[in-house]
């Protein structure tokens, strides 16, 4: 590099006739204290003229011809700063002074994106925002992401659903959830490290967004550093190890350029008993210039995986066994078996096209198709029992609660001579889960193989009188729930700059997604075969066949085949997003609009026994869309700014929220309608070489809202049609429970401080005080799977006032970083977290869960006190923790090694409760409340709990 900025420095002595009409590019790199930064790298973007800044901070690039520009500045411990300008006719163009700001305790920690497998079909659906905020300036949002988001800090409490992540130009949003399924370039840290990102509900440049940022990530191939880059890493979280290789070409002088780069991650063991991580990624990506004005590049990204998942339980079930404790594993043959395991590969195509159009626009293509499958496995069954070791049955609570009930009912359902057997029952369960008996505390997978295995002949001649099958029916067994998606996206992002201070930009996208979902046959585990027929066929509709498809008279399941459901979902989404950017005075203004429309429907593949609707087409569902954003910056002078950011828009539905109960039927929410957002925020900004400060508050408001779960219900007292036309009520089944016209409100006020005390100490600190609830009492509906009929509305669930769960909503941080000039640092923050809670459950709010059906009255003995003891909010316990890390980078030669290592949770705090659900299987007052008293409830809330100290360490290698 040296050598190159020497023959850089030695054109300029040539005459100047010789590079007539062409330019020289000049500026000064220095630190936050003004001092000089040499031996940082400076790439222009598009060409093989990289140079290094000397002594006194000082780069130049020569014979330029006049166009638009974009370098890249580098230097290891400092952020990475990306630049653009244009160059006209002028002989030279100073840049002036260019600051590098210190990033030591961020710098290349390999920090992974956590994720959320939302096995439980309670569990809220609300996708965690953290990690998407890794490279932004701000200091509240740095903060927020590295030491508050490892412990699912949402900022402002905003579902992430309401954000928009790009890759080349186009959405990775799925719209089966509105969720992004990060795992698709899972261990490609390196290839998607520095995203453009617009906070919350500010306007981008790239997309309209919505109120959890826009993040853009961008993968050219040129835009990588030249050479090969190692990286291992260490840990205890998910998986254990780390590797990681990626190679860069740098541009040709043929103007190819080549980045490629492999990595993976995996564990035998990961922090939560029983689980597993074996997961690959990989990148290619290839990069033609033909012109200064015009370049294609193609991306190839690819990662398959395989992991399981750990259990959400009761706080009865972590009292005996701990918070590490997972119920979905047992042994067999000596060997830890998972039945809940993921595993997906959907590689994904891209190609974009870049072109100048003219020294004011340029114009952005990108086409980009994606295809593969995810599939989940777990136990189903048929015709017995739930297996799973925390089934409330398999607990001492069920044992307890018994007891509790017949002797405070006097007249219970169990003889007074029977209780000795009941306590017997009780101390036996209660010894096997205090003492860790794993036949009792963990699947049986020996047990479940036996019972499937064994001569049933009562089984066998019923089931070769109704069906004339033969052979060892499986009464459990694992199933696949299988996602196999289609999905074309393209997009274009055009920009034309009237002067230098007002630019216009157009973005148009359309999504084509296509998902076939359906459940399949595993592992029979030792029978020979299974039945696709209903168990609950009798009661849910007497005398029927109780076939999941009456179009496959064949009851028998064999592995590979389908069962229970298969339907597809579809969906087209077009979106057009103008704005316009510009300066005037003291002022910047950005005003973003836009504009959309979507259609979707069903398309159902099984003709299920209860639901005409079931099979074929549905109708086609439109919806348009339209809103407004606007971000306004008056600079009080060049440290001081007022930003006030406003957004209104509306978002139509995702299919999961328009279509309530899709693996059975095409049913729609009734009062289905696009959500509608309003949120304002106003900041204060101070930015200055020793301080960096942002105070804000803000109020999101939403409206119509949707929210559809999925939960087994006692009591529901749901109407199913007989053939005769007669009327029975449907006591227990799975239900859906859509809460339709939610309203809630999230307002608050946030600050984020990094004061350096001393040129190589800084303090940083960060509040948040927010106040989530909910601000109306939404409509609440029903669909069961155990009847025919149509949706059944419960009435208002009275949610009105209620606190929103899923995040702290008051979060502080308090810590400091000592950058040390020999290249080393160590950091140190505590975080603290309150008024988080549980999201109340609409089904236990209703004037159905209170109301005797039969004498349309309040339960017998229910007080008003009652009431609000039981449905009171669930407020999770208050903690702190404290985080530190260090690190250390070397320049060997040309060489660059890079180690990090950081420490979460140093204190090993193991009582916070990051998140759960309430459980909605009691949906009657009286029932609810027996349990609730009785000591030992066995449907308690249930609590995903921090998984303890942690640690991460990171080495990298540059060659």
């Amino acid at each position: 590099m040296i050598k190159k900025l020497s023959l850089v420095s030695l054109f300029t002595l040539l005459p100047a006739s010789f590079y007539f009409s062409q330019t020289t590019v000049f500026a000064y790199l220095k630190d936050a204290e003004g001092k000089p930064i040499e031996r940082a790298e400076v790439d222009l973007k598009g060409s093989e003229n990289d140079v290094t800044a000397d002594k006194i901070g000082y780069f130049q690039f020569v014979d330029l011809q006049p166009g638009h520009y974009q370098i890249m500045i580098t230097k290891p411990n400092f952020e990475t700063k990306m630049m653009e300008f244009d160059v006209a006719d002028e002989k030279k163009k100073d840049l002036g002074i260019i600051t590098l700001y210190s990033n030591l305790t961020s710098a290349d920690q390999g920090l992974a994106i956590i994720d959320s497998d939302d096995d439980d079909s309670n569990s809220s659906g609300q996708a965690s925002t953290v990690g998407l905020l890794q490279s932004s300036m701000d200091v509240f949002s740095r903060i927020a992401a590295f030491d508050l988001g490892f412990y699912w800090f949402r900022p402002r409490g905003i579902d992430g659903r309401t954000g928009e992540s790009m890759l080349n130009g186009v959405s990775m949003v799925k719209s089966d959830n509105g969720n992004v399924d990060f795992s698709n370039w899972g261990g490609l840290n390196e290839i998607t490290r520095y995203p453009e990102i617009a906070s919350n509900h500010s306007p981008s440049e790239y997309a309209f967004g919505g109120n959890s940022s826009v993040v853009y990530k961008n993968t050219k191939a040129s835009e990588y550093r030249k050479g090969f880059q190692f990286t291992q890493s260490l840990t205890n979280r998910n998986y254990r190890n780390r590797t990681s290789l990626r190679y860069t070409s740098g541009m040709s002088k043929k103007g190819w350029a080549f980045t490629a780069m492999g990595a993976r991650r995996w564990a035998e063991e990961g922090i939560q008993e029983g689980t597993f991580y074996d997961a690959y990624g990989a990148y290619l990506g290839v990069e033609k210039k033909f012109s200064d004005s015009h370049t294609i590049t193609f991306n190839a990204i690819g990662a398959p995986y395989r992991r399981s998942t750990s259990s959400p339980n009761t706080q009865e079930v972590y009292d005996y066994r701990g918070v590490h404790y997972n119920s979905y594993w047992g042994w067999q043959d000596g060997e830890k078996r998972s039945e809940r395991v993921r595993r997906g590969f959907q590689p994904l195509f891209q190609i974009q096209d870049f072109w100048k159009i003219n020294k004011k626009s340029s114009l952005w293509t990108t086409a980009s198709y994606q295809f593969g499958k995810d599939k989940g496995s777990r136990l189903d069954w048929n015709g017995v029992t739930n297996p799973s070791p925390t089934y409330y049955r398999n607990l001492p609570s069920y044992y307890h609660n018994s007891i509790v009930y017949n002797t405070t009912n006097g007249t219970g359902q169990v003889d007074p001579s029977q209780y000795g057997t009941l306590i017997d029952a009780y101390n036996t369960s209660l010894a096997a889960w205090q003492n860790g008996d794993p036949n009792v505390t963990q699947l049986n997978w020996g047990q479940i193989y036996a019972n499937n295995q064994k001569v049933d002949a009562a089984d066998q001649a019923e089931m070769a009188r109704l069906y004339g099958i033969s052979g060892k029916r499986s009464k459990v067994y694992l199933v696949d729930d299988v996602s196999d998606d289609k999905i074309f996206n393209a997009g274009t992002h055009y920009t034309y700059n009237f002067n230098d201070r007002t630019k216009f930009i157009m973005n148009v996208s359309y999504q084509n997604y296509k998902s076939e979902l359906y459940r399949e046959m595993k592992d029979l585990l030792g029978g020979d075969y299974a039945i696709g027929v209903d168990p609950f066929k009798e009661s849910a509709k007497p005398g029927s066949s109780g076939l999941y498809n009456t179009l496959d008279s064949n009851v028998q399941l064999r592995e590979g085949d389908r069962m229970t459901y298969n339907y597809i979902l579809r969906r087209q989404e077009a979106k057009v997003n103008p704005g316009l950017k510009f300066s005037t005075g003291n002022f910047d203004v950005f005003v973003s609009a836009m504009a959309g429309y979507s259609s979707s429907n069903r398309d159902g593949l099984f003709k299920h026994y209860l639901y005409d609707n079931s099979y074929g087409k549905s109708k086609d569902y439109n919806f348009w869309n339209f809103g407004l954003k606007g971000q306004v910056v008056y600079r009080i002078n060049g440290r001081n700014f007022l930003v006030y950011n406003g957004a209104m828009y509306n978002q139509a539905p995702f299919l999961e929220d328009l279509f309530i109960n899709p693996r059975i039927n095409a049913l729609v929410n009734p009062n289905i309608r696009s959500t509608v957002y309003t949120a304002n925020d106003l900041s204060y900004v101070i930015n200055t070489p020793f301080l960096k400060l942002r105070a804000s508050g803000y109020i999101v408001d939403t409206q119509n809202e949707t929210n559809v779960q999925r939960f087994f219900a006692d009591g529901i007292q749901l109407s199913s049609t007989n053939p005769d036309g007669s009327v029975s009520q449907v006591q227990s089944a799975f239900v859906t429970q859509v809460m339709s016209n939610l309203e809630k409100r999230n307002m608050g006020v946030e600050l984020g401080v990094d004061l350096k005390v001393l040129p190589t100490l800084s303090l940083q600190g960060l509040a948040s005080l927010g106040e989530y609830t909910y601000r109306n009492n939404p409509e609440v509906y029903l669909v069961s799977d155990a009847s025919g009929s149509s949706v059944t509305s419960f009435g208002k669930a009275y949610l009105k006032d209620y606190k929103q769960g899923g995040t702290p909503q008051r979060a502080f941080s308090l810590g400091f970083r000592y950058n040390n000039p020999k290249y080393w640092w160590v950091g140190a923050n505590w975080n603290y977290f309150d008024n988080n809670y549980l999201d109340p459950a609409p089904a236990l709010r209703t004037n159905n869960f209170i109301q005797n059906p039969y004498s349309s009255t309040p339960y017998l003995g229910l007080t008003n006190g009652d009431v609000r003891d039981m449905l009171k909010p669930v407020q999770l316990p208050s903690a702190f923790f404290l985080n530190a890390n260090a690190g250390k980078s070397f320049m060997i030669g040309k060489y660059y090694i890079l180690l990090t290592a950081s420490v979460n949770n140093i204190l090993n705090n193991k009582r916070f409760i990051t998140g759960g659900f309430e459980q909605t299987r009691e949906t009657k007052a009286n029932d609810f409340a027996q349990d609730y008293y009785g000591g030992a409830p066995s449907f308690g809330p249930k609590y995903w709990y921090t998984q303890g100290r942690s640690y991460f360490v990171n080495l990298q290698f540059r060659f």
